[in-house]
């Protein structure tokens, strides 16, 4: 049980590292880029990228799996002193998912469902997108996703400490 509680607290770290680093990503150089874009060119990025990243790898390992395998590490964890990390992780995380299925995914599949660029109005399909919300939501999404990655960081090193006394 104990190399299960390892496992998944590891899972829940990495994972949560590394969707904290697509949404960095986003919030850093894919949004400024896009902004300094003509209409045309933003919708039809946005819409390829957004079609690109609804993938398993994405989804089903990073995005759900960092859930997944963090409520598994807590539940694993009821009796350790990592508990209280992985629970705030939790509960960060969690928000930073219903942030996403609330605010940018419905945001992404708008865009998505305007229609083919060339045959579009971009400009109006641009505007209704709001980018300044859609960014605004996504730097909350990087800050607490960031944030819920250092607390599972902290958990594995009181795992560390606590398995070598």
């Amino acid at each position: 049980m104990n190399g299960l509680r390892i496992a998944a607290l590891m899972a829940a770290t990495m994972l949560t590292g590394l969707v904290a680093g697509v949404f960095g990503i986003y919030a850093n150089a894919f949004m400024p880029g896009l902004a300094k874009t003509d209409d045309k060119t933003f919708v039809g990025a946005f819409q390829a990228v957004d079609r690109a990243i609804i993938n398993p790898v994405f989804l089903g390992l990073g995005f759900f799996g960092a859930l997944i395998s963090t409520a598994l590490a807590g539940a694993l964890s009821l009796q350790e002193e990592s508990l209280p990390w992985i629970a705030a992780a939790f509960v960060l995380y969690l928000a930073v998912v219903i942030i996403t299925v609330s605010v940018n995914v419905p945001k992404n599949d708008a865009i998505k469902a305007a229609g083919d660029p060339d045959t579009i109005d971009v400009a109006a399909v641009r505007a209704a997108f709001d980018e300044s919300k859609w960014r605004a939501f996504n730097l909350v999404r990087v800050v607490l996703n960031t944030v819920a990655f250092g607390l599972l960081t902290w958990a594995l090193v009181l795992t560390g400490k606590a398995a070598s006394a």
